[in-house]
């Protein structure tokens, strides 16, 4: 695998998609890894592309009559894409990095290597509604914690009209991102932040809690590629085993919580951890895109069940 562009074919193309066709291929022989907002080589040249033409990221680029596939691309844009695709290849930055933005659930954010690149797979179920159940008229206050660029605090408002939220980290910096989105949606009289240390500083109560941690294991950690390890590992690492900030947390939660309140907690591919620290906890899993072992649910009442016991 080479780490620069030098020993790499020119990108080339005189078209929109015969200039996403080029920088795929020149993603695909630099062996760059994804996972920021997209999945493989094709997505991710079209969003660089279309993001360094001005053109909408929703751009048709099929067949048909309204296709931006077939607009020409001037030697001067083909210049400033392959400058686009260097850096991408060079710095092995997730793509968001360059663009400053990053998409969840059809909303935009701003990113930069202050906050981690925003894909929880918690945005998906407060677009479709799959935690709906486990709220009701006490749902009122909601805490988003390790919030990050503040995207799943923004998401919980936009999903909850009538709720108050607030977005707590224990980064200043990824705090500073955050309240770049909150103002940037207009949504600075419903969501607070806070820096707090887990729950440390966030007394409650909370009817309800999203959170997602950092939760990777120590072996899986060392092994992340370059794209990962541009983020802030503080965002990541979650220890040995992944449950370094998790058994604080549930142990801290109860106390923090409203009587009916529940913890929507993401962990990512770690469950198999999970299971081994809190086996006898009984907890909700929640089927998202990426399986139905990624997010789970667990209730106040549970919780102090599992830790008087």
């Amino acid at each position: 695998m080479t780490s620069t562009a030098s020993a790499l074919p020119a990108l080339q193309g005189g078209t929109v998609a015969a200039l996403v066709q080029s920088g795929a291929d020149l993603l695909t022989a630099a062996g760059v890894s994804f996972g920021h907002g997209t999945t493989n080589a094709h997505d991710e040249a079209a969003w660089l592309v279309l993001w360094r033409l001005g053109l909408p990221l929703d751009s048709d680029l099929g067949d048909g009559p309204e296709s931006m596939a077939n607009r020409p691309v001037t030697p001067d844009e083909l210049a400033q894409v392959a400058t686009l695709f260097e850096e991408r290849i060079r710095t092995r930055k997730p793509a968001a990095y360059l663009t400053r933005e990053a998409w969840l659930q059809g909303v935009p954010f701003y990113v930069d290597e202050r906050a981690i690149v925003p894909r929880s797979l918690i945005a998906e179920l407060l677009a479709d509604g799959s935690i709906d159940d486990f709220l009701g008229e006490h749902t009122r206050r909601v805490l988003d914690l390790c919030t990050g660029n503040g995207s799943l605090a923004v998401l919980a408002a936009m999903a909850w009209p009538d709720i108050e939220v607030t977005g707590a980290d224990i980064s200043p910096d990824a705090l500073a991102v955050a309240r770049i989105n909150v103002d940037r949606h207009g949504l600075q009289d419903r969501i607070t932040l806070q820096l707090s240390d887990g729950l440390a500083q966030l007394p409650g109560p909370w009817d309800l809690i999203l959170c997602n941690p950092p939760y990777v294991n120590a072996a899986s950690m060392a092994q992340l590629p370059a794209e990962y390890r541009a983020e802030p590992a503080l965002a990541l690492a979650g220890g040995a085993d992944g449950m370094d900030f998790i058994r604080q947390l549930l142990q801290d939660a109860p106390s923090r919580m409203s009587e009916n309140a529940v913890l929507v907690l993401e962990i990512g591919n770690e469950r198999s951890h999970f299971e081994a620290a809190f086996g006898q906890l009984p907890v909700y899993w929640i089927d998202t895109s990426a399986g139905e072992d990624q997010v789970l649910v667990a209730t106040r009442q549970a919780l102090v069940a599992f830790f008087s016991s």
